[in-house]
């Protein structure tokens, strides 16, 4: 699939498969997916642009490089949480927001409950944290509002995503990149993932 990474590294995929244990405890399901989450975080960014600098080491004068790109990275509540103190570590230099959606079985439709994005990042590289990616309803309501402040370089960052939401998402903002772990193509009637890894919500913070 177009602008779709999977990410297959033998530590990552290993990772997963502890996800996907439900005999994880809520503990080290969080510890794994932080773990996770930072490599997702140095693969997601190898094209970042530099800029050189010259400093001193303790043994003498030389040239490096540093990252020359304003990156925002947004966390899509609440399970996105578990992927963000992780990604801003790896990344000091980004600027984080919060997006509180969540799509209401009753109405058929998305709720927004919270929306709050750094000043000016129209223009800028926005990575958008969930582990999951489902039915893609809260995602693209995200991509439609981070559209409506200018923000075109979209990227989601997440543990695994459906087929199914991908090309919901592409099939109105073509141009949105993913990477991922894996990419299945089963949901239940409920919307789970499968095989999945249960809801990472409630195993993050205990409230099945």
């Amino acid at each position: 699939m177009k602008n779709v990474n999977i990410i297959n590294h033998p530590v990552i995929v290993d990772k997963l498969s502890v996800l996907r244990d439900k005999e994880t405890s809520d503990r080290e399901f969080r510890k794994v997916l932080g773990d996770l989450s930072t490599l997702l975080a140095y693969e997601c960014t190898r094209d970042l642009k530099t800029f050189e600098k010259e400093i001193e080491t303790p043994m003498a004068k030389t040239k490096v490089e540093r990252v020359a790109e304003e990156v925002i990275v947004i966390s899509i509540l609440r399970a996105g949480n578990g992927m963000l103190e992780a990604f801003l570590d790896m990344l000091p230099f980004a600027r984080a927001g919060h997006i509180g959606i969540y799509r209401d079985k009753f109405i058929n439709n998305t709720v927004e409950y919270y929306f709050k994005i750094p000043d000016n990042s129209a223009g800028k590289r926005v990575f958008v944290l969930d582990p999951l990616i489902a039915t893609g309803d809260t995602a693209l309501a995200s991509v439609d509002r981070l559209k409506q402040y200018g923000v075109e370089n979209i990227n989601f960052c997440s543990v695994i995503a459906s087929t199914q939401a991908i090309e919901k998402i592409h099939n109105s903002h073509p141009e949105v990149k993913f990477f991922c772990v894996s990419v299945e193509k089963e949901l239940t009637s409920e919307g789970y993932l499968l095989p999945g890894i249960g809801d990472a919500g409630n195993r993050l913070y205990k409230t099945k």
